[in-house]
Order: C-alpha cells, then sequence, then structure tokens
C-alpha cells in the first residue's frame, strides 16, 4: 500500500566541482554560447555536474559554456527544453536516473529517452543505502524483517520521491523480503530524512552521498550498501548481500545527454572530454570526499546501461500496478 504523503522540500546540495585549467582546443563548430541545462534546482548533485561540464567544455573547446538550471515538472520542464532544442551541439543536458525513468513515472513525460535523446556519458555514481531511525533497536537488515513481518502497523519506510532510484529499490526490498512495508512518498530526501531522525518514519533507502553524512550522531543507523563489494565509501557498511540480499544492487547516476540528431562527432568529444576529467586525481578525490563515484565508460557502454535500468525499473513499477501521475 503506498501512502503518498507529499511534502515540500528544497533540493541538498553539494558544492561545484573545481577542476585545473587545461589548454584549450578549437571551438565548437559556430563559436556560440553552449547551454548545459540542468532541471533540478541549483545546489543539487545534479547541478554540481552540470556546471563541471560546462567548465571543462569551456577550457577544452575555448567557447563560452554555460550551466543553466531549468527546473520545474519534476524534472521534466528542462528535459523538454533540451528535447525540443536543435541537434547543433549547443543545448545539452546534465541530469540523473530520472530521466530514464521519466516516462514511467510522470503522465506528461511523453517521450522515449532512448529514442528522443543522444547519450554522451555517465560521470558519476552514487551506491544506494538503507538507513533506520535510530530510535529502534534493531541492527541488522534481518533483524529489521522480522520485527516487521511480527508488527507491521509499527513499521513503514520512507521514499524520497516517487520514481526515484529508492523507490524502485524499496518495491524490490518489499518483494524480496516479503515484509511488504507501507510507503511514505516525500518531495525530497531532507523532508523524508528529517521524519526518519524525529521517529515519524522508520526506513529510508536513499543514495549514499545523501544519507551517509547524517549516520554520525546515532539518530540515523547504516543497515546495508546496495553494491556488490563493500563501498569505499562506507567500508563499515555491510552489503545488502552480506544482509541476505544477494543481488541487491541499486545506485542513483547522474549522465549527459543531447537533443536527437546531434552528431556522433560532438557525443564522442564530449564522452571523450568527461572519461578523461572523472580520471583526473583532482576530480575524483572531490567526488569521493562528497560520497560519489566517477564513471568511465564508452557511449555504448553508457546504452546498454541505461537499457537495463530502464527495463528493471519498468518490470518493479509493474509489479506493484503503479500508474504515471
Amino acid at each position: 500500500m503506498l501512502r503518498r504523503t507529499l511534502i515540500q522540500t528544497a533540493a541538498g546540495g553539494l558544492g561545484l566541482l573545481a577542476a585545473p585549467v587545461v589548454h584549450a582546443q578549437a571551438a565548437w563548430p559556430h563559436g556560440r554560447t553552449i547551454r548545459v541545462v540542468c532541471p533540478w534546482p541549483p545546489g543539487a548533485a545534479n547541478d554540481a555536474l552540470a556546471r563541471l561540464l560546462a567548465q571543462k567544455l569551456q577550457e577544452k573547446l575555448g567557447a563560452t559554456a554555460i550551466a543553466e538550471n531549468r527546473t520545474g515538472g519534476a524534472g521534466l520542464v528542462g528535459t523538454r527544453e533540451v528535447l525540443s532544442a536543435a541537434p547543433d551541439g549547443y543545448t545539452l543536458l546534465a541530469s540523473a536516473f530520472n530521466t530514464a525513468v521519466m516516462p514511467l513515472v510522470l503522465r506528461g513525460a511523453n517521450f522515449d529517452p532512448e529514442r528522443d535523446l543522444e547519450v554522451m556519458s555517465r560521470v558519476a555514481r552514487a551506491p544506494l543505502v538503507m538507513v533506520m531511525s535510530g530510535a529502534r533497536p534493531q541492527r541488522t537488515v534481518a533483524e529489521v524483517v522480522a520485527a516487521a513481518k511480527a508488527n507491521p502497523r509499527d513499521w513503514n519506510i520512507a521514499i524520497s520521491s516517487l520514481g526515484s532510484a529508492g523507490h524502485l529499490a524499496t518495491i524490490e526490498f518489499n518483494r524480496r523480503t516479503g515484509a511488504n512495508l507501507d510507503m511514505v512518498a516525500y518531495r525530497g530526501t531532507q523532508p523524508a530524512l528529517t521524519d526518519l531522525m524525529g521517529g515519524n518514519t522508520q526506513l529510508l533507502i536513499d543514495p549514499s552521498f545523501a544519507l551517509l553524512p547524517a549516520t554520525g550522531d546515532g539518530r540515523v543507523r547504516a543497515l546495508g550498501i546496495a553494491t556488490a563489494e563493500r563501498s569505499p565509501l562506507a567500508p563499515t557498511v555491510p552489503t545488502m548481500a552480506e544482509a541476505g540480499l544477494p543481488g541487491y544492487e541499486f545506485q542513483s547516476w547522474y549522465a549527459s545527454w543531447a537533443p536527437k540528431g546531434t552528431s556522433q562527432e560532438i557525443c564522442g568529444r564530449v564522452n571523450a572530454l568527461m572519461q578523461e576529467t572523472m580520471r583526473d586525481p583532482a576530480i575524483v578525490s572531490r567526488l569521493t570526499s562528497q560520497v560519489l563515484e566517477p564513471v568511465t565508460e564508452s557511449i555504448d557502454q553508457t546504452k546498454a546501461f541505461i537499457r537495463n535500468e530502464i527495463s528493471r525499473a519498468t518490470e518493479l513499477l509493474r509489479s506493484v500496478n503503479y500508474q504515471p501521475e
């Protein structure tokens, strides 16, 4: 049962990712300003990575590149702006997992992310973490599942937003464990986390960068991380496989796209640029300090990854008869 309690919030944030200046190369085809559209508010992870992309395009290409926040409609406003832009390389999209699944969760998102956008690069990821209220005595996932099955009315689980990676991970958690926890939907991680700290909700699965910093004072306890192996971001937190859920792997991820029809030369140049950037030790260090992991992969690898993400999201949402809103 999904109890849609929608609570307004501003996005949580990551600082701007600085990078060293490098030698400029030839200008972009016509020398106009390159716009990197971020469909999310300033201060969020998407915003920081959009600004990093704009910065590197400017450094490498010798052209003007700016990041623009075009928010609204759960990311749909900015995404539509890029979908309708000319495929000339001057309007790009920097967004996240949400872009790939948007048509599955929003009624007005009448586009196909694989058909209507050109993938350029996936640049970073954040594994999901399950946390619980520190007011509860349980210490492991197994103890939580046992307690929730014994007294289901005493337990619910927050989701930061409908259609988020955490929402899908929560559906899978319920399916795999049989706990059938009541889900309470919020508009953002921060209000969900605030309610968790206050004991109004008991569990939350969301990206590591948003949750791990909150585990230091005892009000929030990390139970498991949804990675195949223990993450260097949180080496003391057991994997969900260690907690009894083998193969339970979920992440939030961040990528860049261009309008359909943008040349493969432009997409390839952006991909090569961001692969180089994500191997820069200074960038790696900055990402790690903000509980993000750099990603370096080809366009074809990113396409295959996104295809698998969409397929899994489709299956999970169908399993609970989710209807786009």
